[in-house]
C-alpha cells in the first residue's frame, strides 16, 4: 500500500506539473495552478490510491469495475469546472452548455497532460486525437464544444504542442467555435 501510495502521489504531481506548464503556455497560469486539488481529498485519493495502476492508467475504471461506481470520479467532477460532466445537466433547458473560456482551456490541457503522463516514453503527438477521436461521440459536451477540442487535438499531431498551446491561439479557436470568451 505504501508504494501504491507514493506512486499515485508522484502520478498526481507529475500531472500536475504538466498541465500547469500547458496552463501557463496558454495564458490561464492561475488555472494550471489551481488544477485538481480535490485529488489530495480523501474521498479521491484513498480511492486513487487502493485502485493504482503503476501510473500507466486511471484508477477510477478499476474501482468502477470493483463497486460500479467511483467516489473519487462523483467527487472529483463535481468540483473541477474542467471536466465536462460539471456542466452537463441532463434536466436542464440546455444540457450542453458551452463551458467558459479558462475551463475549456484548462480541459484542453488537463487531457494532453494525462495522455503525456500515462503513456510516458510512448507518447506521441497523435495519441490525444486517436483518444478523442473514439470518446468523442459519446462525451456529454456541446458540439462546439467538441469541434474545438477536435481541432486542437489535430493541431498538436501536425504542428506540435508549442505551437498549438499559445494564448493566442487558444483564444483564437475558442472564439471560432464558441464565441467571444
Amino acid at each position: 500500500m505504501l508504494k501504491n501510495f507514493i506512486g499515485h502521489l508522484c502520478t498526481i504531481i507529475k500531472h500536475k506539473w504538466w498541465v500547469f506548464k500547458l496552463c501557463c503556455r496558454a495564458g490561464i497560469p492561475w488555472r494550471g495552478l489551481v488544477h485538481d486539488l480535490s485529488k489530495f481529498s480523501p474521498t479521491e485519493f484513498i480511492e486513487s490510491v487502493k485502485f493504482y495502476q503503476g501510473g500507466k492508467r486511471s484508477p477510477i475504471p478499476i474501482a468502477r469495475e470493483e463497486h460500479g461506481y467511483s467516489k473519487a470520479w462523483l467527487h472529483h467532477r463535481g468540483r473541477n469546472k474542467h471536466h465536462v460532466e460539471y456542466w452537463y445537466d441532463p434536466e436542464g433547458e440546455n444540457p450542453y452548455p458551452i463551458i467558459p473560456y479558462k475551463y475549456t482551456v484548462e480541459m484542453i490541457c488537463d487531457s494532453i497532460a494525462a495522455s503525456i503522463v500515462y503513456n510516458g516514453k510512448n507518447w506521441t503527438p497523435d495519441c490525444q486525437i486517436r483518444y478523442w477521436e473514439k470518446k468523442r461521440k459519446t462525451a456529454p459536451v456541446n458540439d462546439k464544444i467538441k469541434d474545438l477540442v477536435a481541432e486542437v487535438h489535430l493541431q498538436v499531431k501536425d504542428r506540435g504542442i508549442n505551437k498549438t498551446i499559445t494564448k493566442s491561439n487558444m483564444k483564437e479557436l475558442y472564439n471560432k467555435y464558441c464565441g467571444r470568451n
